[in-house]
């Protein structure tokens, strides 16, 4: 008969087993390809942020890394695969606000928790917003603009790039910051906005600065504001909205990389370094398509994505927006 002692010697064998196994895994990881599931179509922001971090961390982790996209039901599809993967390190998802913030408080029956289910390596990119107007509104500033929506509430129409979008949470978020009562006027896609604004047929549109600059230097939108902290470089005369007297509306749209719950916090670090590493090329990268590099200290990446999710949620529950 086996006493209490003998029992607890076994027990902490066994344990002791099981994290020796562990950490023999984790110290030969990476052993083989590591893919990196991209919940959207080829061209878009995940992708091109993925490809780039795939090509520079595949160097020092001596491994390929490659990209799958795995689209549908906007960006659910791809990232339910990835939580259901296996928790070792070589199945990793591209997450941003999209998939990892937004979708569970636009399904009524949330399609997974993110929260419980993935843990992030690394926040890496990020694209900030611009408000837009008509080359021909009659308001030279966001303050002008405020009064006005607030003296007629639903006079102004606000284009939106379709339920559920960075563009149209983005107007909510300014809407419920400054009291005002815009008409939206959703839209399938930015391109098709595009098209009304400069035809004069939408007053403003929020919209990411890479996308609407062009046409604020061409003189074909009228630029109002930056939702960031500074201004861009590339779009000095732009003011800030906390410039403009609204506060707390500095919105980073960004996207790094996630693994299942449950994978091995040494080969997390092994990740964690690889993408270290090579932030300098990245950051070169990233702006050369518009966005910056984005750097989360380790410790504080739970810490990050939980604020972010209580942020967004409460800016969607009190917006009463649902994508069913």
């Amino acid at each position: 008969m086996m006493t209490a002692r003998s029992i607890g010697l076994l027990s902490f064998a066994l344990v002791a087993a099981v994290c020796a196994t562990g950490a023999a895994k984790a110290q030969d990881y990476p052993a083989r390809t590591i893919r990196i599931i991209v919940p959207t179509g080829p061209g878009g922001s995940y992708d091109v942020v993925a490809r780039f971090i795939g090509d520079q961390m595949s160097k020092p982790l001596g491994q390929a890394v490659i990209v799958e996209n795995r689209t549908g039901a906007g960006t659910v599809v791809g990232t339910q695969s990835a939580i259901a993967a296996p928790p070792d390190g070589y199945t990793l998802l591209a997450g941003g606000l999209s998939n990892i913030v937004f979708n569970e408080s636009l399904y009524k029956k949330a399609p997974y928790d993110a929260l419980k289910q993935l843990v992030p390596v690394a926040i890496v990119y990020k694209f900030d917003y611009m408000l837009v107007g008509k080359s021909d509104l009659p308001y030279a500033n966001v303050k002008d603009l405020i009064a006005a929506a607030k003296a007629k509430p639903n006079a102004l129409n606000l284009a939106t790039a379709g339920v559920g979008t960075g563009q149209q949470l983005a107007a909510v978020a300014f809407m419920q910051a400054t009291g005002t009562k815009l008409l939206e006027v959703p839209y399938k896609g930015a391109s098709a906005v595009y098209t009304d604004l400069l035809g004069g047929r939408v007053d403003v549109f929020f919209d990411s600065t890479t996308a609407a600059l062009p046409l604020v230097k061409a003189g074909k939108v009228k630029g109002l504001a930056i939702l960031s902290a500074q201004r861009s470089k590339d779009a000095p005369d732009v003011p800030t909205m906390a410039e403009e007297g609204v506060r707390g509306l500095e919105i980073d749209s960004w996207i790094g990389l996630f693994a299942p719950a449950g994978t091995p916090q040494p080969v997390i670090e092994k990740l964690q370094k690889a993408i270290a590493g090579t932030m300098p090329e990245l950051k070169a990268k990233f702006i050369s398509v518009g966005g910056d590099s984005m750097t989360v200290p380790s410790d504080q990446l739970g810490a990050f994505v939980q604020g972010e999710h209580s942020r967004w949620t409460k800016i969607i529950k009190d917006a009463g927006i649902t994508l069913d």
